[in-house]
C-alpha cells in the first residue's frame, strides 16, 4: 500500500477540520446527497447499516442543515370547561418566556394586592380586643384562685383564636397560590436561544419518553393537588418539532409503538395522555401537539426486515432508504480522509495532543486491517476512533506532546475488543491443556479457522471426525457438534455429500462424528468447509493431517474453494496460537495485510485436492486420494 497522503502535515493540527457536520461524514457520499436533499424537500431518512459507520452522525448532519426561522415555543393552559383537556399554543420562539413572566407576574400581584394585609390587621384587632375582654373578666374576680382559673382559661381562648386565625390566612394563599397557577401557562418547548434545528435521539426510548405522559399526583384528590396541564411532559416526538428524531435499531420498537409514531408522522401533531392506567394523568388528554419532524430511521440488514410495513412504506414513499458502506477504496484521496477524521476525533475529544504523520499512518494501516478486503479502507469509523482516543491517552500520560506511531501500536495492543480477549484466552488455555496443537500430525483432526459470530476477532477451532460403522445396515447419519449455527451445519451436511459422492465405500453403512472441540462461543458461517472435508477424508483413509497447519475457505459441492470473510483475523489467531502456515482461498490471497504475510506462510488453495496435497502427510497415500477425487470429479462432469 502507498504511504503517501497528497496532503501535506507533520501533525494533525496541520489538517484542517470542516466547520459544518455535514462536511466532516467520510466515505458515504450518496448518504451526504440524500441528506442534503432531505434537509431540502422534508424527506425522512432510513440508514442500513453496520454499527459505527457514521448513521448518527448523518441525523445530526441533517439538523445542522434544517432553518430555524420557524420554530416555534409550546405552551399548555388550563382548559375552565374542561381541566383533563389542557388547550396547547403555539408561538414564535422565545416568546414563550415572555409570556410565562407576564403571566406569573399578574399572578404575584393578585396575591399581593392587600387583602392580605387586611385579614392581618383584623387578626391583630381581634387579639387586642380579646386580650381586653380577658383583662375584664379576670379583674371582676375577687377570689385569686378564680382569677387565676380566668386567666389561664383566657390566654388559652386567645391562642386558640390565633392558631384558627393563622389557619384561616394560610388557607386563603393557598388558594391564592393554585389559582395563580391555574391561570399561569406550562412552557413545554422553549426554543428561545436555539441556533440549530432541534436533534433529538429518541433511541430506546420508552412509550411515556417517545410519545409524552401526564405525571401522576398522588394529591390530586380534594382539588388540592397540581393542575393538569402542569403535569404535561412532552414526549421525544414534541421536542423534535421542526428538528429531527433519530431512532437507531427502530425495528426494535413495539409494533404499537412503531404504528403510533407513524400516525404522528402522517398527522404532524399527536395529543398527550398519561401512560400509567392507575395514575389520575390516565384522564388527562392535551389538544393536539405539534410533531413536525423529519425521521432519521437507522438499523442493520437483518434488523430492518422486522419493521412494521406501514412505518417502512411510509418511509420509502416520502423518504429514502439509504445502504450504508462498510469500506471505501483504498486510494490516496480517501487516505486523506482518514487522517482528516484522526484531526476531526481529536478536535472533538479536546483532550489528546496531535498526532504525528507517522502515527497517522498506522491508522490507515488498522483501517485497512479492519476492512478485511483487498484495496480497501473500512468505514466502521467508531472503532478506529476508540483507538485514536486510547493512543492520545497513552501518550498525554508519558507527557507526550505528539503522538506517535509507536503509541498506537501500542494501542491497538492495549484496546483490545472483549471478544479479542475471550479468543486469546481460549487459545492460551487449550494449548496449556492440548487441546490445540501445534506440532505433528494426526489423523482425522484439523486446525480450522472461524470468527467469533458479530466480531471481528479470529478463533483456532480444533475439529475431529470419526468414521464408525453403523449400528444397523443402510441406516449411517452425520452427527456434528459443537454448538454450531444454521449455516455452519448445512456446510457439515453439504461437505459430507461431497465426501459420500466422491467415496468409494458405501457411506450409507457408516455413522460420521465431527466435533467442533470446545467451541462454547457459537460457530456460524460456512468458511470451515475445507477443515470439515479434511477431516473426514483424514478419517476415512487414516491419513495423518500436519498440525502445524491451520485452514479456512468454503467449498462447493465440486471441490472449489471458495472465498471467505474475516480472513485477516483468522490468519492473526493462527499467528497467536502459534501456527506456523495458514492455508486461504486463492481469492482471498489479495485481501491479506502485508504485516501478516511476514509472520506466517500464507499457501493458496483453488480446489480441495490443493488442500490434501499440502496439509496432509504420506505422499504416497495422499497422492493415491487426490487420483481419486480427481477422477471422481471428471466422472461428474461427463455425465
Amino acid at each position: 500500500m502507498d504511504e503517501e497522503f497528497s496532503i501535506k502535515f507533520k501533525t494533525t493540527e496541520d489538517i484542517k477540520v470542516p466547520e459544518r457536520l455535514i462536511d466532516q461524514v467520510i466515505g458515504q457520499d450518496r448518504a451526504v446527497e440524500i441528506i442534503k436533499k432531505a434537509a431540502i424537500q422534508h424527506r425522512n431518512v432510513l440508514l442500513v447499516g453496520q454499527p459505527g459507520v457514521g448513521k448518527s452522525m448523518l441525523g445530526q448532519a441533517l439538523s445542522e442543515l434544517l432553518p430555524t426561522e420557524k420554530l416555534v415555543d409550546i405552551l399548555a393552559y388550563p382548559n375552565p370547561k374542561d381541566e383533563n383537556n389542557p388547550i396547547i399554543k403555539t408561538v414564535p420562539a422565545g416568546e414563550g418566556k415572555k409570556i410565562v413572566a407576564q403571566s406569573k407576574a399578574k399572578a404575584l400581584a393578585s396575591i399581593n394586592n392587600g387583602n392580605s394585609t387586611v385579614i392581618f390587621l383584623g387578626i391583630l384587632v381581634a387579639f387586642f380586643i380579646a386580650s381586653y375582654i380577658v383583662e375584664l373578666i379576670v379583674n371582676s374576680q375577687s377570689n385569686a384562685v378564680l382569677a387565676a382559673a380566668d386567666q389561664i382559661s383566657g390566654t388559652l381562648f386567645i391562642i386558640t383564636m390565633l392558631i384558627g386565625f393563622l389557619m384561616v390566612l394560610l388557607m386563603y394563599r393557598l388558594t391564592r397560590t393554585r389559582v395563580s397557577n391555574v391561570l399561569t401557562p406550562k412552557l413545554l418547548l422553549d426554543n428561545s436561544n436555539v441556533k440549530v434545528a432541534p436533534f433529538v435521539d429518541a433511541t430506546g426510548a420508552r412509550e411515556g419518553a417517545l410519545l409524552g405522559d401526564v405525571l401522576h399526583d398522588p394529591f390530586q384528590t380534594g382539588g388540592l393537588g397540581t393542575p393538569p396541564h402542569e403535569r404535561v411532559v412532552l414526549g421525544d416526538i414534541h421536542k423534535a418539532n421542526g428538528g429531527v428524531l433519530f431512532i437507531d435499531e427502530l425495528a426494535d420498537m413495539t409494533p404499537e409503538m412503531q404504528i403510533q409514531l407513524l400516525t404522528a408522522m402522517q398527522e404532524k401533531k399527536a395529543p398527550i395522555t398519561g401512560r400509567s392506567e392507575r395514575s389520575a394523568g390516565a384522564m388527562v388528554k392535551t389538544e393536539p401537539v405539534p410533531c413536525d419532524f423529519i425521521l432519521v430511521g437507522a438499523g442493520n440488514p437483518e434488523s430492518i426486515t422486522k419493521m412494521s410495513p406501514a412505518l417502512r412504506s411510509r418511509i420509502r414513499g416520502y423518504g429514502y432508504e439509504v445502504y450504508m458502506n462498510d469500506f471505501m477504496d483504498d486510494t490516496v484521496e480517501n487516505r486523506d480522509k482518514i487522517a482528516r477524521f484522526v484531526a476531526q476525533e481529536i478536535k472533538k475529544d479536546g483532550r489528546i495532543p496531535p498526532f504525528s504523520r507517522n502515527a497517522v499512518i498506522e491508522i490507515v494501516n488498522e483501517a485497512k486491517r479492519r476492512a478485511d478486503k483487498k484495496n480497501a479502507l473500512t468505514l466502521k469509523l467508531r472503532e478506529l476512533g476508540g483507538i485514536i482516543r486510547v493512543a492520545g491517552d497513552m501518550a498525554r500520560e508519558k507527557g507526550k506532546k505528539i503522538v506517535e506511531a509507536e503509541d498506537v501500536i501500542n494501542a491497538k495492543e492495549y484496546a483490545t475488543s472483549f471478544e479479542q480477549q475471550v479468543a486469546s484466552r481460549y487459545i492460551k488455555e487449550k494449548k496449556e491443556y492440548d487441546v490445540i496443537q501445534t506440532k505433528g500430525a494426526r489423523v482425522g483432526r484439523v486446525n480450522g479457522l472461524a470468527v467469533i459470530e458479530n466480531s471481528d476477532s479470529g478463533l483456532l477451532l480444533p475439529i475431529e471426525a470419526i468414521v464408525t460403522k453403523s449400528m444397523r445396515k443402510g441406516a449411517g447419519e452425520i452427527i456434528a457438534t459443537g454448538k454450531l449455527g444454521e449455516i455452519a451445519q448445512e456446510a457439515v451436511k453439504n461437505v459430507s455429500a461431497i465426501v459420500k459422492a466422491y467415496s468409494k465405500q458405501q457411506m450409507s453403512d457408516y455413522d460420521i462424528h465431527i466435533q467442533f472441540l470446545q467451541a462454547y462461543s457459537g460457530v456460524e458461517g460456512d468458511s470451515a468447509s475445507i477443515s470439515i472435508a479434511v477431516s473426514i477424508l483424514s478419517a476415512l483413509t487414516g491419513i495423518p493431517v500436519r498440525q502445524d497447519v491451520a485452514m479456512t475457505g468454503s467449498l462447493s459441492i465440486l471441490g472449489e474453494v471458495l472465498p471467505i470473510g474475516g480472513v485477516n483475523p483468522k490468519i492473526e489467531a493462527a499467528i497467536n496460537a502459534g501456527i506456523k502456515e495458514v492455508i486461504i482461498p486463492s481469492t482471498n490471497k489479495d485481501d491479506v495485510i502485508p504485516q501478516l504475510k511476514n509472520k506466517v506462510k500464507i499457501i493458496t488453495a483453488t480446489s480441495i485436492t490443493d488442500v490434501i496435497n499440502y496439509a496432509m502427510t504420506g505422499k504416497r497415500e495422499k497422492m493415491r486420494l487426490i487420483r481419486a477425487i480427481k477422477t471422481a470429479f471428471k466422472k461428474h462432469g461427463e455425465r
